[in-house]
């Protein structure tokens, strides 16, 4: 049995961003979603990850994930077997994203919170891709569930985070990053100047796939990870 297996997610998200991967590498080791709902910077989301979680465990986070997988590196780099970073990048908002996340901050606090996902479907899956309902419904529900209290909370959370390239050189855990080419959020460039950073890493690039690889092509994260996690990559 490989070590236990935590999974970090991202805005808007909850387990079933992660739900092929908890259910296919449970087999493994014990796989748990942690809830990222309740605290509005990645300290405090780091604090409460590290209390709750194994003394030693492989971590993978997406997107808003990765960000706190780098906070959880730098306050406890020894409890980290094993790092998969997926669809995510180590850099601060620029003035723009950072804009563009006050923007939708604004409509949720105006009670217009069912009007933020319809507006972020295009940059969180592929193109060909929005026109999949059950995919769309799926995204759209899981934004549901977390809500605008708690959206508010991860958007400033995610402002608040500090530029982690800096602190790339020091991973010293077994390091896979995962990317969907078309990723509109997190490019291709954010994911391989991460891999580029740490040392030893491997990056896999996932064709016709945007930033919620997870869910728009689970089978192949789902292989990617437990070939990682048996220790096959990187």
């Amino acid at each position: 049995m490989t070590r236990p297996l935590l999974l970090l997610p991202g805005l808007l998200c909850d387990h079933a961003l992660w739900d092929h991967q908890a259910r296919h590498l449970a087999e493994l080791g014990p796989v748990t979603v942690a809830d990222l709902t309740r605290d509005d910077s990645l300290g405090a989301m780091a604090a409460r990850v590290l209390e709750a979680a194994p003394a030693v465990f492989d971590l993978a986070g997406l997107s808003m994930g990765g960000y706190l997988a780098f906070e959880i590196l730098r306050r406890a780099p020894e409890r980290v077997g094993r790092l998969c970073l997926v669809d995510t990048s180590a850099r601060a908002d620029t003035e723009e994203q950072a804009a563009r996340r006050r923007g939708l901050m604004d409509l949720a606090r105006r009670g217009q919170f069912k009007g933020v996902t319809p507006r972020l479907l295009p940059l969180f899956l592929h193109p060909d891709r929005l026109g999949d309902q059950a995919l769309t419904g799926a995204v759209m529900a899981m934004a549901e569930r977390v809500g605008p209290e708690a959206f508010l909370r991860q958007q400033r959370a995610i402002l608040g985070r500090v530029d982690s390239r800096a602190s790339l050189a020091a991973i010293a855990a077994p390091t896979l990053v995962i990317v969907g080419r078309e990723d509109a959020l997190t490019p291709l460039s954010a994911a391989e100047e991460i891999a580029g950073g740490i040392p030893g890493a491997r990056l896999a690039v996932i064709e016709d796939c945007g930033h919620l690889s997870t869910m728009e092509r689970p089978q192949a994260v789902t292989v990617l990870m437990r070939l990682w996690r048996e220790g096959a990559l990187p």
